[in-house]
């Protein structure tokens, strides 16, 4: 058994790979592809019947696919679109499991309001990693895919929220309780943040006191699992809590952690992403033919059919329903609301201009308030540089592909419930309806859209002018290159000449020069390097609190500085 359960291993692992380079060839997504090969891989002779417990899945395969999503979305992004990902991720996954339990009971009557409203928890978070994966290649604004990522974090926090409190019902009786649902909820999102904070701080601490990379991406493997189980134990989403660690600790990533440790673990933790969620969409392929044999001893295949066509159509029609409100919003609102905030900033710049602080303390709070201020103003020009338009709202709408969660929480519903296999093969082949439906027309949809993409010289200004602005507040803040010292000794005219004409200029690395000079010309540069190098580092954690600059500019101007860090270290 040993033997062929690593031969089917690495069957797995070969068909990942070749689907993968194959979606990269042809423009189909992966999760499509693999679907499809797992239904296939599954016909063939001699092949055994594979049980994946669904523990296994909701334990031990989402805590680490939603901390590698987590950890590397940005929380600028999130911060700003923080009511429409609300609004998608809790709201109305509470509304669409609540209105298909309900018309799945009426219509049904054999199945349980319980049982109805868990089918309804389990179909309603949406998953972008095929959406993501399509955005990405035909140029999807990177304002949507922000919303669609931190949906998709958010949303399984709820469905599996409104799912346990269902299970439960069933377990006892038939009747559910919308209050317990809320209770159960208000709780669960309480508790995952505040274990998910414990969490991401403490392991921040941890790490950030190690110098190795192979101990810090060890403890990175522990986080998502330490703020995983507490909170299950103690009642609250333990999936919202790894998300929770996971944004804290992509955010205090860049002050704490050396570029080395980035690197590694970015590295690392795309890999194990790739392995997870090929092998979920591989296995759900082939999971399907068995479940339709399941489910044939309690159903018929009109039933099951007219089951399917009802939840797809309800979840299409609350998707477009759910996303009308946010839209009018947003096309009659936002100008509005622009121009009610730029006036409150005003008035708010006008009163910090006429005031004299009298002393330090009075000072620093102007200064945080004119970040404050700051923080406003690159806001409201967010919002005029990328504002969510009626486009927008169409391919989020049209962005409702199902996947890793809904198959793996439908089969957590317990053995033995009345119409259980009924339940799980409709939530399979909806999550493989939408996945498909969805999956293989969004490309044309976002192609009609014609959104119009960032121009790579418009790039190439923002990270210039980010670069200059950071490099200009190093220089401030350290004082002029002559008047340092290192260890109370003035500075050798050579390092001073070579730092102004090479290092802090252009910040490019003079590895060879620094290896020609005299030793303690070296050491003088490369404690001077270091210096100007951490006060870019805070300068640009500054302006990247502040927000007026694209994530995309901040993540590079971040990662030149780790390349350049990586190479007078080496």
């Amino acid at each position: 058994m040993d033997h062929q359960f690593v031969l089917i291993a690495g069957a797995g692992l070969a068909i990942m790979i070749a689907a993968s380079v194959f979606a990269r060839r042809t423009g189909v997504a992966a999760p499509l592809l693999l679907v499809a090969l797992g239904i296939g891989a599954s016909y063939l002779p001699s092949t055994p019947a594979i049980h994946i417990e669904p523990e296994i899945i909701l334990a031990g395969v989402l805590p680490p696919l939603l901390y590698a999503s987590a950890v590397q979305l940005p929380v600028l992004d999130v911060r700003r679109n923080v009511a429409l990902i609300s609004w998608l991720s809790v709201v109305m996954v509470i509304v669409s499991a609540l209105a298909i339990g309900a018309l799945v009971h009426a219509l049904f009557p054999s199945i349980s309001f319980a049982l109805a409203t868990a089918l309804g928890a389990v179909v309603s978070p949406t998953d972008a990693v095929a959406a993501t994966a399509i955005g990405h290649r035909v140029g999807l604004p990177p304002r949507l895919m922000t919303v669609l990522e931190g949906e998709s974090l958010v949303n399984d926090a709820s469905a599996l929220v409104v799912l346990r409190t269902a299970v439960a019902a069933l377990a006892v009786t038939t009747h559910f309780s919308l209050g317990d649902t809320i209770l159960d909820f208000a709780w669960a999102v309480v508790g995952a943040v505040l274990i998910g904070l414990v969490v991401g701080v403490l392991t921040a601490l941890l790490r950030q006191r190690l110098d190795d990379p192979v101990l810090n991406t060890t403890i990175s493997f522990a986080v998502p699992f330490l703020a995983y189980f507490p909170a299950e134990e103690v009642g609250a989403s333990g999936v919202l809590a790894v998300v929770m660690a996971g944004l804290l600790t992509g955010a205090v990533g860049s002050r704490r952690f050396s570029a080395r440790d980035r690197q590694t673990q970015a590295t690392t933790w795309t890999t194990i992403s790739f392995i997870l969620e090929s092998g979920v969409f591989l296995a759900m392929g082939y999971q399907l033919p068995e479940l339709v044999n399941d489910a044939r001893a309690e159903t018929t295949v009109g039933e099951i059919t007219a089951l399917v066509l009802l939840v797809v159509g309800l979840l299409i029609a609350l998707r477009f329903l759910g996303l009308a409100w946010p839209a009018l919003q947003f096309r009659f609102g936002s100008s509005n609301r622009t121009e009610q905030t730029r006036a409150r900033l005003s008035q708010f710049e006008e009163h910090l201009d006429a005031m004299e602080p009298s002393g330090e303390r009075e000072e620093s709070r102007l200064a945080w308030a004119r970040k404050r201020l700051a923080r406003g103003q690159a806001d409201a020009d967010f919002e005029e540089r990328e504002p969510i338009t009626a486009r927008g709202m169409l391919v989020l709408a049209w962005a409702g592909m199902r996947g890793v969660v809904t198959v793996a929480a439908a089969q957590t519903i317990p053995a033995g419930t009345p119409h259980r296999a009924t339940v799980v093969l409709a939530a399979f082949i909806v999550a493989l309806i939408t996945l498909v439906g969805f999956g293989l027309s969004l490309p044309a949809v976002i192609a009609r859209m014609r959104f119009r993409p960032e121009s790579a010289e418009e790039k190439r200004d923002s990270v210039t002018a980010l670069m200059r602005q950071i490099g200009e507040a190093a220089i401030d803040a350290l004082g002029p290159l002559e008047e340092q010292t290192v260890d109370g000794e003035p500075l050798d005219p050579e390092a001073v000449s070579a730092l102004k004409e090479r290092i802090v200029p252009r910040l490019v690395s003079g590895s060879r020069q620094l290896r020609d000079t005299k030793p303690d010309t070296r050491e003088q540069m490369a404690v001077l390097q270091r210096r100007y190098l951490d006060a870019m580092r805070e300068a640009l954690e500054a302006e990247r609190s502040v927000g007026a600059y694209s994530s995309d500019a901040y993540r590079f101007v971040e990662g030149f500085l780790d390349t350049f860090e990586q190479r007078f270290t080496a």
